[in-house]
């Protein structure tokens, strides 16, 4: 508390004697206009506001309780920005590895055959932002071996063209994209499809496509044998479980399609352009082909991708405002707790707006500390969620994410600065309304009623 002056008043008219009782008249006297008092502590919100913080109250309940609401809106940012940072990396993770083995743009002919594919290709590279084109040809096939069976997408690609429009060269696990030789008919498998029907590199496998052969014994399915050459593994189960590779010869000839291709892949200079670089290649090639990209193929999936992160981001921010309305009741206890002192400041002259600035100053300090642990905590956890989820299943013997189950085994993390930024003051506004009505409601107090039990 403040020093005040003392002004001392002797009773009677004769000087004190010595051990005399002598009493004592304590007078407030300010240096500056009574108008603006305790100039001293100015700003006396700030100053009050932070000593109700720290200082020590008898009521060691309420202390607990601001310690709690603290410590939770701490835990909702920490648990928020990490959520947002996982939420994140799957969702590039998905992208580079669908992306990986799909092109970001595709051209197809009407009827699923594509004829002149050279021409096609060199017409769609004259687009300055597209960066290589490669044929394809794809149907759905059935693949035996040793009585297992099981269906299978086979691609015919050109192993020399290949490597500009899709990354699987860089996933080889056994063998080599080149090891595809025309007329060889061998073929490259998926990891979990080659585990699925005991294949590895130089056995067998025979291959039963849709299309049926006339005979003179009746309809039989064409069929032919593959060896298999190598081995992929993308990290993302529906390829590596669903995906085969031949030389695009072997395929037409397998397929019957002649010297046509199901389609021509493109690869381009910035993926988030391929809706307008799409246009502008069909706009080129004219009206006998169908131009795609890959927001178009994948549109939905990405779509489900972020409606979930935004449904998480609400979920978790609500938790976050559960968090900081615990101020509420915080502030009110220690508003009740502190009727006294509210009547003192008000009879020495403080306003119901500098009552309300103290508790709203008390409980942004409260909110402000909140946000800044829980911040520091998500960006750390954020940034070393791998090792930390790593560590848990070493010490569980438990998967998490099985690889037979979701498209990625791992937990990957991509932290945005923005998604911070947003999430903490987010956090702090809620703090701040929070303090609002205990704070007016410290403000209505009347002295009079305060101290009339004091």
């Amino acid at each position: 508390r403040p020093t005040l002056p003392v002004e001392p008043v002797v009773k009677g008219t004769k000087p004190a004697a010595l051990g005399r009782p002598v009493s004592f008249i304590i007078r407030p006297t300010f240096i500056s206009n009574p108008a603006n008092p305790l100039p001293m502590f100015r700003p006396l919100e700030i100053y009050l506001g932070l000593r109700y913080t720290r200082a020590k109250r008898k009521n060691h309940f309420v202390s607990f309780i601001s310690f709690i609401s603290m410590i939770g809106m701490a835990l909702g940012i920490t648990a928020l920005i990490t959520v947002m940072s996982v939420m994140n990396g799957f969702q590039q993770e998905l992208r580079e590895r669908i992306l990986s083995m799909t092109a970001h743009a595709t051209v197809l002919g009407m009827g699923g055959r594509l004829g002149g594919w050279e021409s096609v290709s060199a017409r769609a590279a004259a687009e300055p932002q597209v960066t290589g084109a490669a044929p394809f040809v794809r149907s759905e096939a059935m693949f035996t071996n040793r009585g297992l069976v099981s269906g299978a997408m086979l691609t015919g690609v050109l192993p020399e063209r290949e490597a500009n429009v899709s990354e699987v060269a860089q996933h080889m696990v056994e063998g080599d994209l080149g090891d595809l030789v025309p007329g060889k008919f061998g073929v490259i498998l998926g990891r979990e499809l080659a585990r699925a029907m005991r294949v590895t590199v130089g056995d067998t496998v025979t291959v039963i496509t849709p299309q049926a052969s006339m005979t003179p014994a009746g309809v039989l399915p064409r069929l032919r044998r593959f060896t298999g050459v190598g081995i992929f593994e993308v990290g993302m189960y529906d390829y590596d479980r669903s995906l085969a590779l031949t030389h695009l010869s072997d395929a037409q000839r397998l397929f019957r399609m002649s010297s046509d291709v199901s389609g021509v892949r493109l690869k381009l200079t910035d993926l988030f352009d391929a809706p307008v670089v799409s246009q502008r290649v069909a706009n080129a090639l004219g009206g006998a082909y169908l131009v795609s990209d890959w927001t178009r193929e994948h549109a939905n999936f990405f779509r489900a991708v972020q409606i979930e992160k935004t449904a998480m981001f609400v979920i978790l921010t609500l938790i976050v405002a559960v968090a900081a309305f615990n101020i509420v009741s915080t502030l009110v206890m220690v508003v009740n707790d502190k009727q006294g002192d509210i009547a003192i400041l008000r009879t020495l002259g403080c306003t119901p707006a500098s009552v309300l600035a103290v508790f709203v100053v008390q409980g942004t300090a409260i909110g402000l500390l909140g946000t800044s642990i829980g911040v520091i905590g998500g960006v750390l956890l954020a940034s070393n969620v791998e090792p930390a989820v790593a560590f848990i299943e070493g010490l569980v013997g438990f998967k998490f994410l099985a690889p037979d189950v979701y498209y990625i085994s791992d937990l990957p993390s991509d932290l945005h600065w923005a998604d911070v930024g947003f999430t903490a003051t987010i956090s702090f506004l809620l703090a701040v309304i929070a303090t609002l009505y205990p704070a007016w409601k410290a403000s209505r107090t009347r002295p009079a009623e305060a101290l009339s039990y004091e």
